[in-house]
C-alpha cells in the first residue's frame, strides 16, 4: 500500500478504531470489561471486513480456540490476495480501565506488509523503552536506569531534571521509579495506557521524554509500528510475569535476555497506525455521545510519508 493509495487507506483504516471506540462507549465505567471488549471486538471485525484488503491477524485477541473473533491467524477483508497485510489489533487497550472509567483507554490497530510484523508467540509481557527521534540509536536499553537517563538528557540537550518519564503505576515498577527520582528526573505515573505513553515519547515536545517499564507484548509490537512511523526508537525485551508464562516462553525457544530492536518487531517502514480515544487521556479525547452522533478523536500515522494527523470526527449513530 504505497503511493497515492496510502493516504486513502490510512483514512479508511481509522474507521476500524472509530467503530470499536463507539461500541465500547456503552460500557465505560460499568465494571463489565468482558461486555465492553466483546462489543468493541465485534465492531472492529465488522469494519475490517469492509476494507479492500487481505488482512492476516498476527496479533489479536488470542488463539482461535480462545477467541471467537479477531483471533491470531484470522483472515479479514474483501480483497482476496491483492493487498496482503499483517494486522495487529487491540479493540480496547486497557479494558479494566475502560470498565472502571479511568483514563487513556484506546482502540488501536496497526497494519504493514505481509510478513513484516514480529509474532511474539506466548509472551504476554515485555519490558519497553520508547524515545523521541533525537535519541534514536543513542541509548542501550540494557544500561542501568541512571545511564539511560544521562544519555537521553544529552540527546535531547536538556538537564536530567527536566526529563519526564512515562511509567505504568504498577508494583513491579516501584524500584525503577525510585531510581528515576533519585537521578533527578520526573515520573508521569498512569494506571494504564503504555501505548499512549510510548506515542507521546516518540512525538517531540509532547511533555513526555521516554517510556520505560513492562507492559503487554502485543501492545509493544503495535507501538513499535507507530514509533517507527514517527521516526522515534523503540526496544523491547520479553519479560514474563507469571510462572506459566515463563514456561511457555522458554518452551517456545524465546529469549528473555535479548532486547529486540524496533526493526526486529516491524521490518517495514510502510506501516499504518490508528488509535481512537475511548476514555479521555493525555493523547486523545474520549468518546462523546450526542443525540445523533458520536464525537471521536483519532491519531493517524503513516510510515511511508512520516505524517501524523489528529482527526475529530462526528460519526452518525
Amino acid at each position: 500500500m504505497t503511493g497515492e493509495s496510502a493516504p486513502l487507506f490510512l483514512y479508511a483504516l481509522r474507521t476500524v478504531t472509530e467503530a470499536a471506540a463507539a461500541a465500547a462507549y456503552d460500557w465505560i465505567g460499568r465494571g463489565r470489561k468482558e461486555d465492553g471488549d466483546g462489543a468493541a471486538v465485534d465492531a472492529m471485525r465488522d469494519a475490517l471486513n469492509q476494507l479492500a484488503i487481505d488482512g492476516l491477524v498476527v496479533i489479536g485477541e488470542g488463539e482461535k480456540d480462545e477467541a471467537p473473533a479477531l483471533f491470531n491467524g484470522e483472515r479479514l477483508g474483501t480483497a482476496g490476495d491483492d493487498v496482503q497485510l499483517d494486522i495487529a489489533v487491540d479493540p480496547i487497550e486497557g479494558t479494566t480501565y475502560m470498565a472502571t472509567g479511568l483514563s487513556n483507554s484506546l482502540a488501536v490497530i496497526a497494519a504493514a506488509p505481509r510478513g513484516s510484523m514480529m509474532d511474539p508467540g506466548p509472551a504476554f509481557y515485555m519490558e519497553k523503552l520508547a524515545v523521541p527521534p533525537a535519541a534514536k540509536g543513542r541509548i542501550d536499553p540494557s544500561w542501568p536506569v541512571e545511564r539511560r537517563l544521562t544519555a537521553l538528557a544529552q540527546a535531547l540537550d536538556k538537564p536530567i531534571g527536566e526529563l519526564t518519564i512515562y511509567v505504568l503505576d504498577k508494583p513491579r515498577h516501584k524500584k525503577m521509579v525510585e531510581r528515576i527520582h533519585e537521578a533527578g528526573a520526573r515520573v508521569a505515573l498512569y494506571p494504564a495506557g503504555d501505548v499512549a505513553g510510548a506515542l507521546m515519547a516518540a512525538i517531540p515536545d509532547s511533555g513526555i521524554d521516554a517510556l520505560m517499564g513492562t507492559g503487554g507484548t502485543p501492545e509493544g509490537v503495535m507501538t513499535a509500528c507507530a514509533v517507527r512511523a514517527l521516526g522515534g526508537d523503540f526496544m523491547g525485551r520479553l519479560d514474563p510475569q507469571l510462572p506459566s508464562e515463563q514456561i511457555a516462553v522458554r518452551d517456545a525457544g524465546l529469549s528473555t535476555e535479548t532486547w529486540y530492536a524496533m526493526e526486529d518487531m516491524i521490518s517495514s517502514q510502510n506501516v499504518f497506525f490508528c488509535a481512537t480515544g475511548i476514555t479521555p487521556g493525555l493523547l486523545l479525547d474520549g468518546v462523546q455521545r450526542h443525540k445523533d452522533h458520536h464525537r471521536l478523536h483519532t491519531l493517524m500515522i503513516s510510515g511511508a510519508s512520516g505524517e501524523r494527523q489528529f482527526l475529530t470526527n462526528w460519526r452518525p449513530r
